[in-house]
């Protein structure tokens, strides 16, 4: 018996011993996560069951190799709930390395013609999504190619546990609704059918067809009234510009002008390949003054310039400003340097660029750029930050709300890498709005979903051009859009509120106490018990006022 790269094989060839008709073996039952990656090369070679229902947790060489990632439960990205380095985090991770094992189809040709998983063959109508399950795993434990993996000696039969959904599921419905959705490289050439392939995005003009169908697919079920987008061509605003050319598009589905574009008066946003956009619904909101963005650092480099814009909702008549972003990816590593090297705590390298670009924001903000009185701030976008990592700690920290884990917790999450899930994809409401939004959530039809379903042509054969591919939502993009349902109010002073933290507690109670002794009270507003005077019997009166039983301080 030798190790062969790390395949326990048996090497001898002679001296075999017939030794009759043996009873079956019976497999060996394992459970996931197993005690340690080494209890692998204990069962290696052996027949085994999985006790319990696995979850699918990677599909990212399905179609490639025929290999699938299976773990008991989801695999969450430690960071995305968890802070950087944290114990927590640690033993997450741990926990994660140990509640994998591939699923192998025993084929070792590439991008076969028909893929197994799930029986009797993966197309857009039979798709095997992150999340499904599968129930009475049997097969042999083997090694090849630096990962463990079980050879399927029965069909594996999987479960649709994680099903798609036809539109965002909102639990409640608001007055408006905004939308945060990175699309995936839409380079559409030189806006007439030519200048492909292009710098990034689609290769032709017939991937380009097949990639627009399905963004505005996805763009018309989410249907909200305003919309921030990334990685769109950063060519501008003219009549042949990517962002033209998607809203017209979606107008073609939805109806003639039923979408509009910001625009900013210059040829694009900054000066990368890519760049953030707005799209929105003139119907239901108006633009109030002019979009602005910035190209101060750290906007000048690694992080696209963001794109903000103050909208009035017509119905309503408040005011909303969206700021919609696109942080530097975790990607590129080798021109990382100091600080935004790679730091081994989870958080990837150019951690430090993005937290500049997090608190650069904030300080820009709270400049009012765009001349708006209103407090009522929305930051959206690609923040390639997950959820407890610095950048977002960083935004959270100077009062702005975190929605998607407000409104869904650890189960939050809008993208996959290396079958752990988190959100990259963000909305961060400003103080003041936050009690304003009524839900939010995350449609589900991209980071669930095999990526060879995309709108790429590459490595497939005119039959799986066909079953692979669907002019609808799903794989639009490798990312899932954010939704969230607003309704905006008035912003109403609140009587007693002397502190301005938007309640009445025992410190408002003192600071009027103190006013009145000083004799600092002429303003009739204050009389809180209605007798025409303002005295110390109002200060009793302010009391009943109170947020909290017996004024209790938040």
């Amino acid at each position: 018996i030798k190790e062969s790269f790390g395949r326990t094989q048996l090497t001898a060839t002679t001296d075999f011993v017939d030794c009759g008709v043996g009873e079956l073996i019976q497999p060996t039952m394992v459970s996931l996560p197993v005690s340690s990656i080494d209890y692998w090369e204990t069962i290696e070679g052996m027949s085994v069951s999985f006790n319990d229902s696995l979850k699918v947790s990677d599909t990212y060489n399905l179609a490639r190799f025929g290999q699938l990632t299976l773990s008991s439960g989801r695999l969450i990205l430690p960071t995305n709930i968890y802070n950087a380095g944290s114990q927590q985090a640690l033993d997450l991770a741990d926990k994660n390395s140990r509640n994998r094992i591939t699923l192998d189809d025993m084929n070792n040709a590439q991008n076969p013609d028909n893929v197994p998983f799930p029986a009797p063959g993966l197309s857009h109508q039979n798709t095997l999504r992150l999340g499904d399950s599968v129930t009475g795993l049997t097969g042999v434990i083997d090694y090849s190619f630096n990962a463990y993996r079980v050879l399927p000696t029965t069909t594996p039969q999987f479960t649709a546990t994680n099903a798609r959904t036809s539109q965002p599921e909102l639990g409640e419905s608001g007055s408006l609704k905004v939308a945060s959705f990175n699309v995936l490289n839409y380079f559409n050439g030189d806006g007439a059918g030519q200048g492909f392939p292009t710098a990034r995005g689609a290769d032709t003009f017939e991937e380009f067809t097949r990639q627009s169908s399905k963004i505005v697919s996805a763009l018309k079920e989410i249907n909200a009234d305003i919309i921030g987008l990334m990685e769109l061509e950063n060519d501008g605003f003219g009549s042949d510009s990517a962002i033209a050319d998607l809203v017209s598009q979606l107008n073609a589905q939805v109806g003639e002008g039923t979408y509009n574009y910001v625009s900013l008066d210059q040829a694009g946003v900054g000066g990368d390949a890519i760049s953030v956009g707005i799209i929105y619904k003139p119907a239901t909101v108006a633009l109030v003054g002019n979009a602005v963005t910035t190209n101060q650092s750290p906007f000048d480099f690694g992080n696209r310039q963001p794109l903000v814009q103050t909208f009035k909702e017509i119905a309503s008549n408040e005011e909303l400003t969206i700021a919609v972003n696109h942080f530097k990816s975790k990607g590129s590593c080798g021109s990382a340097s100091g600080n935004n090297l790679d730091q081994g705590d989870g958080q990837g390298c150019w951690n430090e660029l993005r937290t500049q670009a997090a608190n650069g924001l904030i300080s820009w903000l709270n400049t009012q750029p765009t001349g708006t009185s209103d407090d009522d701030f929305l930051i959206i976008g690609d923040l390639n930050a997950y959820g407890k990592e610095d950048p977002i700690n960083a935004i959270t920290n100077s009062n702005y709300h975190n929605l998607v884990a407000d409104h869904l917790g650890s189960a939050g999450y809008s993208y996959s890498f290396g079958g752990e899930i988190g959100y990259l994809d963000h909305a961060l409401a400003s103080d003041n709005l936050a009690s304003q939004v009524v839900d939010a959530t995350v449609w589900h039809i991209n980071a669930d979903e095999p990526r060879i379903f995309d709108y790429n042509t590459e490595y497939k054969s005119s039959e799986q051009l066909l079953s692979y591919f669907a002019e609808d939502a799903y794989r639009a993009s490798d990312h899932d859009p954010v939704i969230i349902s607003l309704n905006l109010q008035s912003e109403v002073e609140l009587i007693g509120d002397f502190d301005g933290d938007a309640d009445i507690d025992r410190n408002d109670v003192t600071q009027f106490s103190m006013m009145v002794r000083r004799g600092e009270t002429g303003d009739i507003q204050h009389d809180f018990n209605n007798d025409s005077v303002v005295n110390s019997l109002d200060v009793r009166a302010l009391m009943s006022l109170c947020t909290r039983s017996r004024c209790a301080t938040e």
